[in-house]
């Protein structure tokens, strides 16, 4: 399936070909994902293909979008055809808009697809006398046979958003690319973040749950930041905790280590007053895939590796320190990290040597 800009322009030369006076096609289609609700892509005769243009939430409350023919098409679910040479002060500025840049005519047509509108297909001439009815009779032919390929890409943007938003862009990519079936685990090894936020049960008792929630939003942003920024993917937000992993098979271990370190001081710089929270850094090899019950599954890591990282960051809000780490973790640093002594940790079968930066706590 093409790409909703190929389609775009493959439309417009078809369209060019049939011998209608198009100057300027845009074909926008709604879509479901947690930063944009609206993708769209435009054809002019003299530029060609332009970018893709995406809105972001908030659309319908915008004056560039409320009372448009874009807003008409989509509330009544039927065509809209303006003259251009007839615009009034009271019609909406993207009519004048296009008026100004020498366009004509302006035709928009609902792209239905079952029992909703999946897009909106825009035909703008600047033809003298504007389109022909046989141009228009053309048009509305085309419309259904453009909707279900656009229905179809609406729908593949919508699974690659729910695959990376809730499981990250590269575990997203491996459940996307197939690999779907309980019991499904690589061996992986990879450098572990584990961050859990401080305070948690007091914030809950003496704030109001949507001042909690914002602080607990702000808190995974600060440390979701971090992470990618130093090549890491997020596995998931556990509560006020936080398990991330920077996988050593596309790169060396040190560098692995490295970037979760990085990572660690890079989220640890931005802390607040109000958001306080320990790292537990490790590195090992973990189990990495599909587990579950049969119909409820989870892209996870498992592992004593895990286990370990989440015990050594526990040890942050007893030691006093905002990020420790274990020896596999402190002897592939460059700025060798200092001893803060051997502690019990469950599990284990005798007293672990922890880490800390020799930085100020």
């Amino acid at each position: 399936m093409p790409h909703l800009e190929a389609l775009t322009y493959a439309l417009a030369d078809r369209l060019c070909e049939a011998g209608v006076p198009l100057w300027r096609l845009r074909i926008a289609m709604r879509t479901t994902h947690p930063l944009v609700t609206a993708i769209s892509t435009i054809w002019e005769r003299e530029t060609g293909p332009q970018q893709v243009f995406v809105s972001p939430h908030g659309l319908e409350q915008r004056s560039s979008f409320a009372g448009s023919p874009m807003a008409q098409i989509s509330q009544t679910r039927a065509p809209v055809r303006q003259d251009l040479s007839k615009l009034t002060p009271e019609h909406h500025l993207a009519y004048h808009e296009l008026r100004e840049r020498g366009a004509t005519d302006y035709l928009g047509l609902p792209l239905p697809y079952g029992d909703h509108v999946s897009g909106i297909l825009i035909a703008v001439t600047d033809a003298p006398d504007g389109f022909t009815q046989h141009d228009v009779d053309g048009m509305l032919k085309v419309a259904p046979v453009v909707a279900p390929l656009v229905e179809v890409r609406r729908l593949t943007v919508l699974s690659k958003a729910v695959a990376t938003t809730y499981l990250g862009p590269l575990t997203g990519q491996r459940v996307l690319g197939g690999e779907i079936t309980r019991g499904h685990v690589d061996r992986l090894e990879a450098a572990i973040l584990v961050s859990d936020l401080r305070g948690w049960t007091r914030l809950n008792t003496e704030l109001p749950v949507e001042e909690t929630v914002s602080i607990a939003n702000d808190y995974f942003d600060i440390v979701d930041s971090a992470v990618r920024a130093h090549d890491g993917e997020i596995l998931k937000f556990m509560g006020d905790g936080v398990l991330a992993v920077f996988p050593v098979a596309s790169t060396d271990r040190a560098e692995a280590a490295r970037n979760a370190a990085a990572a660690a001081q890079a989220a640890l710089a931005r802390q607040t007053p109000d958001i306080q929270f320990g790292i537990g850094l490790h590195i090992g090899n973990v189990l990495y895939g599909n587990t579950g019950s049969e119909r409820r599954l989870d892209f996870t890591v498992l592992g004593s590796a895990v286990n370990l990282a989440a015990r050594i960051e526990a040890l942050c809000g007893e030691t006093g320190q905002a990020l420790l780490m274990s020896g596999e973790m402190a002897g592939l640093l460059q700025e060798r990290p200092q001893s803060i002594g051997s502690f019990d940790l469950k599990g284990l079968p005798g007293p672990t040597e922890i880490f800390a930066p020799t930085r100020p706590r």
